[in-house]
């Protein structure tokens, strides 16, 4: 239900029912707080907003976090986002070492099968004195 008075208009919701703002509908009210001559109190009144709402979105903003939403992407915490980057550099560091240790094995078992090699052709030569 919409009631005017004195050219304002309000949106009377019900106590339960909460309003939902697409990420790009954020993104224009609070690109709406930067233009000259603009507060954010008469922003957030002009779209039925608390100002508190509107300080919290301008902060996301800051943070990117509304853009990112935008574009469908999930949100995560920047501390979690740090921890995920140390444990993907640990990972990168133990296949590193994991490699080199394949790789040092493989040579050993190529001296290794090399050797066994020049063993069987000793033995299979014909020995002094046995024709």
């Amino acid at each position: 239900m919409i009631i005017t008075s004195n050219n304002v208009k309000s949106e009377v919701l019900g106590v339960e029912r909460r309003r939902r703002w697409s990420p790009a509908e954020k993104v224009a009210m609070v690109a709406e707080t930067y233009e000259p001559g603009a507060t954010v109190s008469l922003i957030a009144r002009r779209h039925g907003i608390a100002p508190n709402q509107l300080f919290y979105w301008r902060k996301l903003a800051g943070q990117g976090a509304l853009t990112a939403a935008g574009a469908g992407e999930e949100v995560v915490p920047a501390s979690e986002y740090k921890l995920l980057q140390h444990q993907v550099r640990e990972l990168q560091r133990l296949l590193g070492k994991k490699t080199l240790e394949t790789e040092i094995l493989k040579e050993a078992l190529e001296v290794a099968e090399h050797l066994k090699k020049q063993r069987m052709r000793l033995l299979s030569l014909p020995r002094e004195g046995s024709l």
